[in-house]
């Protein structure tokens, strides 16, 4: 039997073949790929004379059969998952791992990068060439090229150990995600919510063959319920389910896991000479090290903590004027803090959805990026897809040539995770003067369409979907001549800024009057709405500034901390950590850490503070494009050299460039109101 994996992908953009693709397709796949993998490896050591095109290049340009078939199987564990693609995962990952230490072990072939990277004549190489060559000889030397054998292969254990035991981690959070159901028969409890949510819950429950409502864990399920459900005891109840997530001592429990991915970390760090796991992620980010994530974090707290202080007395002051008579807890914030807004502004999301259709919306992405760069997203119905919600499309540039493949997959569904990420299918790279164009995908769990009405989403829903397109831009965009620096292939603290920034052109009237339509009559979004955006802009700014903060001192806390093998207690360690953060009392029962999938499943480890870092650098330049024009070409075209150049070029420099300067923290306080 052919195994498509491994066969030529015929599609029209050579993409993959989804509806072709089995579950045990991927195992011998993978391992095939591995043998061809190392196959070029092994040529790369057999070249008699070493060079920067036959050792360096050529070690980019390895792998490439088994990166795409990986990238496949790891975006379908994300979107697409079942029992059997989680047990796959558990040998697929340490396989993985094990060939990249088989490389970056290599003892023969770094002494050909180290050859290359001594010697080279750099006045002959291109920026992104040195760039190329400085990242190789890191790569090899942060995953442990200089140890003796005896410290690699405690390297190895530790890899092999880490690579599986952060599935793990991930697995448990979707299984305890997915197993929670509210159902609701009294119809009494669903006073407050939205018509939309009830729909979506009536629809939850006929497909669990139920009556009454079915409300879950998915965001948008969740969301409404925390934001409008007048019930508090069910606000309560969901709160409690969403937050205990994997920390109820059960077999799903994840208190352990955190600790043992903690530990396991630092003990690899110091094993490279770095005093934590934060030392050595920093040592590659744009912040350095953790000592000025640390300022940074506090200056910012600084600033934020006694006016979050008095929005939360400001809160209260008003719950108390609707009749509210208890203390004030986690699940009463969003319920009352949506009321003020509406009493504030003269607007809530009920209000704004009918004018947010998912359509629309996507319309008004693709417009933005159209007049920014001149790029045009064409829906393709001949691109094979994992899941009949995927929407397909071709990106054309500006002279109407092919530029990128997209993929658009915006429902929950079961299999899939929570959140929103952007990824890729295909990275973008250049060989024989050949541009390979990437593939890109954007995920979301929006509300589905109901039997009434379309994907109305809310405005933070709007700016997530805009967020994620800023991400795909960067992908879709890149001109490198490598693949590891091509696309979103930056500094972590850098990598968020593409993404952030978009979201500014949800506030702007200019952008909205382009997509904002009513989703029955057409009727554009009405001045008064688009004003109270605008001004409830950093409605309770400090609060959720103050709420990263914490996850930024959190992740810190477990990475950054010398001494964290000695650490017996996770519950103690994030409530030390978090406690000055607090704005409210910690309710028994919750925990972060155990459900925190970015730093201990995802790529964000020591690297939360990026949030907040790269706030900084959207707000100043958006302040350009204001002062231009939001879709000012010149500007534009500053920007699309920042995306394009993916990570040939030092942040830092490419930033300088694109402002003339460096990045001021004074616009993200002023459009915080927290200046």
């Amino acid at each position: 039997m052919i195994n498509p994996l491994l066969s030529s992908w015929n599609g029209p953009f050579s993409n993959a073949p989804f509806s072709e693709i089995k579950n045990n397709h991927f195992l011998p796949a993978i391992n095939e790929a591995i043998v061809q993998a190392k196959k070029e490896i092994e040529a790369i050591k057999e070249k008699k004379e070493t060079s920067f095109e036959n050792t360096i290049v050529a070690l980019d340009r390895s792998g490439h059969q088994l990166d795409l078939i990986s990238s496949v199987f790891f975006n379908l564990h994300s979107a697409e998952s079942n029992d059997e693609l989680q047990d796959l995962a558990q040998e697929i990952s340490p396989l993985l791992t094990q060939y990249g230490n088989d490389i970056i072990l290599d003892q023969d072939l770094f002494t050909k990068v180290k050859l290359v990277f001594d010697n080279e004549d750099l006045s002959s190489l291109t920026e992104a060439e040195k760039m190329l060559l400085k990242k190789t000889y890191k790569s090899f030397v942060r995953n442990g090229a200089l140890l003796n054998e005896t410290d690699k292969i405690k390297l190895r254990e530790i890899d092999q150990e880490l690579s599986k035991i952060k599935l793990e981690f991930g697995n448990h959070v979707l299984e305890e995600t997915q197993r929670f159901e509210k159902h609701i028969v009294d119809k009494a409890l669903l006073k407050g919510l939205p018509e939309n949510a009830i729909e979506a819950a009536k629809m939850e429950a006929e497909h669990r063959e139920k009556e009454g409502w079915v409300f879950t864990l998915d965001f948008p399920s969740y969301q409404a319920v925390l934001k409008y459900a007048d019930d508090r005891n069910f606000r309560k109840e969901m709160h409690l389910a969403f937050n205990s997530k994997a920390f109820k001592g059960d077999k799903l429990d994840n208190k352990a896991i955190v600790l043992k991915i903690a530990k396991l970390r630092n003990q690899r760090a110091k094993l490279l000479g770095y005093p934590t796991h934060a030392h050595f992620v920093l040592e590659e980010r744009m912040a350095k090290t953790p000592a000025k994530v640390t300022s940074f974090l506090n200056q910012l707290y600084e600033k934020a903590y006694p006016i979050a202080k008095k929005e939360m007395e400001e809160l209260l002051a008003f719950a108390q004027l609707q009749g509210f008579r208890d203390e004030l807890q986690s699940y009463d914030t969003a319920y009352y803090a949506e009321k003020l807004k509406q009493s504030l502004f003269n607007i809530d999301d009920e209000a704004l959805k009918p004018y947010f259709s998912l359509d629309k919306v996507i319309e008004g992405a693709f417009g933005s990026a159209q007049l920014l760069y001149g790029i045009k997203f064409i829906e393709r119905f001949d691109i094979d897809k994992y899941h009949s919600d995927v929407k397909t499309f071709e990106v054309l540039d500006e002279n109407n040539d092919h530029l990128a493949v997209f993929y658009a997959d915006f429902f929950p569904r079961k299999g899939k995770r929570a959140g929103a990420w952007m990824t890729s299918f295909q990275d973008q790279y250049e060989i024989n003067g050949i541009d390979h164009r990437p593939h890109i995908s954007i995920v979301c769990n929006f509300n589905k369409p109901t039997k009434d009405l379309p994907s109305l989403l809310t405005f933070n829903e709007v700016t997530t979907l805009f967020h994620e397109f800023g991400h795909a831009l960067h992908g879709i965009l890149s001109k490198s001549p490598f693949k590891s620096i091509s696309g979103t292939s930056v500094y972590w603290d850098f990598v968020e800024l593409p993404s952030q920034i978009m979201e500014n052109w949800c506030f702007e009237k200019e952008s909205l009057d382009r997509f904002a339509r009513h989703y029955k009559t057409g009727e554009l979004i009405p001045d008064e709405l688009i004003a109270g955006i605008k001004a409830s802009s950093n409605f309770m700014e400090a609060t959720a500034t103050m709420r990263q903060i914490s996850f930024g001192l959190l992740d810190m806390a477990w990475h950054g901390d010398e001494n964290i093998d000695d650490i017996t207690d996770g519950v103690l360690l994030e409530d030390k950590a978090m406690k000055s953060t607090r704005l409210l009392t910690k309710i028994e029962g919750t925990n972060t850490s155990c459900q925190f999938s970015h730093i201990f499943s995802g790529g964000y480890s020591a690297g939360y503070y990026s949030y907040k870092w790269s706030e900084v650098l959207d707000a100043d330049a958006f302040e350009y494009f204001k002062e231009k024009g939001i879709f000012d070409q010149d500007v534009a075209r500053a920007f699309r050299k920042l995306l394009s150049s993916g990570g040939t070029i030092d942040p830092e420099i490419l930033y300088r460039e694109f402002r003339g300067r460096d990045a001021s923290v004074d616009a993200l306080l002023k459009r915080a109101g927290i200046s």
